[in-house]
């Protein structure tokens, strides 16, 4: 006797509650902030930075897909260069936790974060074995109005600060 079994057909995932928390900090955004002295690395002065970030979301609203651009220049206005980064973040079921990949034009290297939400705060930590490791806070003041830092460390415990901006989202919350 043959016994019948249904196929099991592969499905897209969907998207839970974890992606819509992540909503006010993925907005459009435009900023203007300092770059610490040491900031891009030993003997390096301390910039100015106005940049602009465009986050929609992908794939049924399961990543936000981040593309960020930042012009850095001196105290005197003389223009140092273009940052340009490439952002995808998402909640992973399988970590059960936040995750974050990136890759700027300043390496080139590609990076992979863990995050977490804690109340207004967004915090994205990198994951690589070795230091430097790298923090990145998104910190709402309200819904239009948001602090970015990214800092480092050496040892896992003492974080110095790299560049912090004042961010101002651009149109609706989606």
């Amino acid at each position: 006797m043959a016994i019948e079994t249904t196929p099991q057909l592969p499905h897209s995932a969907v998207a839970g509650p974890e992606m819509a928390a992540l909503a006010p900090f993925y907005r459009d955004w435009t900023w203007t902030g300092t770059i610490e002295a040491g900031g891009m690395g030993p003997g390096s002065p301390e910039m100015s930075g106005e940049g602009r970030a465009v986050c929609p979301l992908i794939q049924d609203g399961l990543w936000y897909s981040g593309d960020f651009e930042q012009d850095q220049r001196l105290a005197d206005g003389t223009f140092v260069l273009r940052w340009q980064l490439h952002w995808v973040a998402g909640w992973d079921a399988a970590a059960g936790e936040y995750r974050a990949s990136s890759a700027d034009n300043n390496g080139p290297n590609l990076a992979i974060y863990r995050g977490r939400i804690d109340r207004n705060r967004l915090v994205y930590e990198s994951l690589q074995e070795s230091y430097p490791l790298i923090r990145l806070t998104w910190i709402l003041t309200d819904p239009d109005h948001c602090t970015w830092r990214n800092e480092f460390t050496l040892d896992g415990e003492s974080w110095s600060l790299i560049e912090e901006y004042a961010m101002v989202a651009e149109g609706p919350a989606s």
